[in-house]
């Protein structure tokens, strides 16, 4: 029984992405389609990729990023080093967001200081 494989268009359709996405991923070297003419045929290894590019993409990891940790898998120090090596990039982004949390609540509590001098102070000004 031969192994699944599909086309850009099946995987686009299956990722909600466009080709044009595909392709990029492509050009960057992440995915790696087996050509039969013109025609592009991906197979699991692209399929599970791609998925892992874009869950990257949604936690905010750099393609670049991205890169380093799918492409650990086949290389040394194979995957516990992809394992660790992602481990330590979780760490550090989580550290990025929980600072642009803090920075956020604490924007948001100037907002509020602003906000309630203003109506006092408009309040005054009508009398």
């Amino acid at each position: 029984m031969p192994a699944q494989t599909w086309s850009i268009a099946e995987l686009a359709a299956e990722y909600d992405v466009t080709l044009r996405t595909i392709r990029f991923y492509e050009d960057r070297g992440l995915l790696t389609p087996e050509r039969r003419g013109t025609v592009r045929v991906y197979h699991s290894r692209d399929k599970v990729r791609l998925g892992l590019i874009l869950r990257g993409k949604r936690l905010g990891f750099s393609l670049d990023e991205i890169a380093t940790i799918v492409d650990m898998y086949d290389a040394e120090p194979g995957e516990e080093g992809q394992l660790v090596y992602l481990l330590d990039q979780i760490t550090h982004r989580r550290a990025d967001l929980e600072q642009r949390r803090r920075d956020i609540d604490e924007t948001l509590q100037e907002l509020d200081e602003v906000e309630a001098r203003c109506q006092t102070d408009l309040k005054s000004l009508r009398g």
